[in-house]
Formats: C-alpha cells, structure tokens, sequence
C-alpha cells in the first residue's frame, strides 16, 4: 500500500503534460487519505497541491485527476503517473462504494477549517435564510421566522443592524416582510428581498425601509408570468441588470429586470413544466447561482429532487450534475434537500445538503462530493451543523453557512 507518509519508493515524477500521459493509476485507501489530508498544502495562485514535498500536477497547466472514488469517510483519490513508476498496490474495496468513479479535471484551490466560530447566536437572530456579502465585506442575513426581518452585520462588528421588515411584524406593508428568504445588495447600496409569504421581490432604495415591488404582486401567488408562488433564493448577473428568481412552487425559474415594476411579466428561463425528476422540470428550487462569465449555465438546487442541475437560461431542459433526481441519501454521490448554492471561479459547486448536516463540494464534471464542513450528523458543536440553508463567502473565501436548525450563523476560515 502506498504510504503517503514516506517516501521509500521510487522518488516520483509527476507527469506534467497530458501528451505524455499513458494512464495507469494508483488507488490510495481511507487511512492513506487522511495522511495525504494532514500533509496537504494549496497553492490557489498555480493550482498545484503538495504531499510530503511532491508536486501533485492537478491545475489547469498539468494532469488531470482522474478516478476520484468515494468512501464512506474521506475521498480515495486515484492519481495518473507514468508507466514506468507505477507500484503494484492492493486495495480493502469494502472501503469503497462499488462503481463510485467519476471523471474530473477539477481543481480544489481552497481549504478550510473545519470548526467554526459562531458570530450570530439566537439571543440575536430568530432563524437563518439567506446570507449575502456586499462588496464592502458587510454580511446581511435574512431572519425568516418569527422576525421576518434582514440584518447588516458590517465587518469587524458583533452587533447586527436591523435594514429591512419589522420584528415579528410580519405582513404586506411596504416596511414589512412575510418569511422572507434572500438577500442580495447591488453596487448602488439597493436592497433586494424574496419575501415567500408575500410572493414578491422587495427593492428597497439605499438607505431605505420601505419596500417596492419590482416583481409579482403583493400577496397575490398563482401561476400567471407576473406572480409568485413563494420566491426563494435568487441571484443576479454581475451587471445587475437581471434577476434569476426561484419561484418555488411553481417549479421555475424567472428572468426579470432589476428596474421592474410590479405586476410584469416574467419570463420563464427553467422549469415550468410541474414537478418532477426529468431534465425538463424542476422540484421545488432553492438556491440558484449564475456566473455567466464563467458559464453559460445557471446552478439550481431541487430541494425535494435531491439534485443540483446546471439549466442555460431559456433551454428545454438541463443537466444533473450533482446528487441523483429524486432519490436522497447521505453518501457521497447523495444529497438529501439540498438548499443553497454557490459556484466558485473553477466552477467547483458548494452544496448546502440541509437534512444531511454538511456542506458538500463538488469539482467540475465531477459527481461525487467532498464534504467541507459538518460531520453528516446532526450536532450543535463548533464541528457539526443542525438543517443548515445557506451559504456565502467573504472577500477572503472565507465560508459562512447559515445553521438553521441551531440557530446561528458559523464561520469557517479559509486556510
């Protein structure tokens, strides 16, 4: 077996052109992993990983990883070296699940640390929806119920400011929200809510605690293209110009401008064609994340579909990528009522796996998920998470998850 500890074997020669490459692989086990883990260091500014002081060619410029099998505890890798320095290894395969490989040239640029640090606690917040990070580090957290209510916690600060709703005020007015769920803030200080219960989207002007409904009508839900059916998570384009809007329970995804007024029509961009598992539907959406200078594809969570799917806006249909339509579980090509998303710049998806208790990362073209944080069980220590929801990261990819279910807001920090 090899250890990735040592360096008894022959001293290794990464391949560093794929043109060279003639594919033979060694598998490394569970307990190899955890000391491959311990030993790891990232480079994010060349994308090369070290172990023990051996070049892994992993980026963009060198070899892919190839054969990322899943176990029950950490990943198994399987690494692409030369013919001529490959070892003959065995492997304990009730490790492994069975069939568990996927493709990838995906590269993990970051890692973080997995205890996190509470920074808003229920003596603060009531629950925890979406998170959101403006441009100056500002965190803005939506407290769903009972508050109803959007803090700005600015950086550096412990108390959070309240910005939106009144506390447990829920309702229609123009100053209230109704559950709202997610928060994203423009580079004109705008303000933008879903509020679900009210089956619209809230713009409220810099500086401003009343509300305009810039899209559906004020607590009118159906299906028609100018309304709602609770509005979950949303996003915009990076000229924020256009909002992608999850509309829940309808099974759609909604284009609209950002200077719309009420009662416009949207236009359907995923879904809308009911419920269901199929490529053409969407189950009950969550959260969403579109980085269209990265890709044409927007990422969709299916909150009852246990999948994550990747749509171009305004397609017939759209791919899985992550989890497997309509059947739930906890290993690692599983999700179970995944809720926020996130992609990075290598097109990594950062999976919220709410009823799982974890965080799961998956690399591009990659079916299988690494979990970053949480431990798969249900705890309230600074290791475990409790029915999380959201997820957003600071300036400095530092990682914040809204845990719902314990009623606070965990930090973790990048390393």
């Amino acid at each position: 077996m090899l250890d990735a500890s040592k360096n008894s074997h022959k001293p290794n020669k990464w391949v560093t052109s794929p043109s060279k490459i003639s594919p033979k692989e060694i598998q490394v086990n569970v307990n190899d992993l955890r000391q491959i883990q311990t030993n790891m260091v990232s480079n994010t500014r060349t994308g090369e990983c070290f172990i023990n002081g051996n070049k892994l060619a992993i980026a963009i410029f060198c070899v892919s990883i190839l054969s990322i099998a899943a176990a029950v505890s950490p990943l198994v890798y399987s690494l692409t070296r030369r013919n001529d320095e490959v070892s003959t290894t065995t492997t304990d395969t009730s490790t492994l699940f069975s069939n568990a490989t996927s493709t990838t040239s995906g590269v993990i640029p970051y890692r973080w640390n997995t205890t996190g640090i509470t920074i808003l606690n229920s003596s603060q917040i009531s629950s925890v929806s979406g998170l959101f990070f403006d441009s100056n580090d500002t965190l803005y957290i939506v407290d769903e119920y009972p508050n109803s209510v959007v803090w700005k916690l600015p950086k550096n600060t412990l108390t959070p400011i309240l910005v939106a709703g009144i506390v447990q005020s829920r309702g229609t007015g123009a100053s209230q929200l109704n559950r709202p769920q997610d928060v994203y803030v423009d580079s004109n200080k705008n303000m933008y809510v879903t509020d679900c219960y009210g089956h619209r989207l809230q713009k409220f002007i810099n500086g401003s605690t009343a509300g305009v409904t810039i899209a559906g009508i004020t607590g009118s839900n159906g299906t028609a293209l100018n309304q709602f059916n609770c509005p979950r998570y949303f996003c915009l384009d990076p000229t924020e110009t256009y909002l992608y809007i999850n509309d829940n329970s309808n099974q759609r995804t909604m284009l609209y401008r950002s200077n719309s007024t009420t009662g416009t029509n949207g236009t359907i961009v995923a879904g809308g064609n009911s419920n269901g598992n199929s490529n053409i539907q969407l189950h009950y959406p969550w959260g969403i994340h579109y980085l269209p200078s990265i890709s044409t594809d927007m990422y969709i969570a299916n909150n009852a579909g246990h999948s994550v799917m990747r749509w171009i806006p305004g397609a017939s249909s759209g791919i899985f990528v992550a989890g497997t339509a309509g059947v739930s579980g906890s290993n690692a090509t599983l999700l179970n009522s995944p809720m926020g998303l996130k992609i990075d710049a290598y097109l990594n998806i950062y999976v919220v796996d709410k009823r799982n208790h974890r965080v799961q990362m998956f690399c591009q073209n990659s079916s299988l998920g690494i979990t970053i944080v949480g431990t798969g069980v249900a705890g309230n220590s600074t290791t475990e998470l409790n029915a999380p929801r959201s997820i957003a990261f600071d300036s400095s990819m530092n990682m914040y998850i809204g845990d719902t279910g314990n009623v606070r807001v965990q930090k973790f920090l990048k390393i």
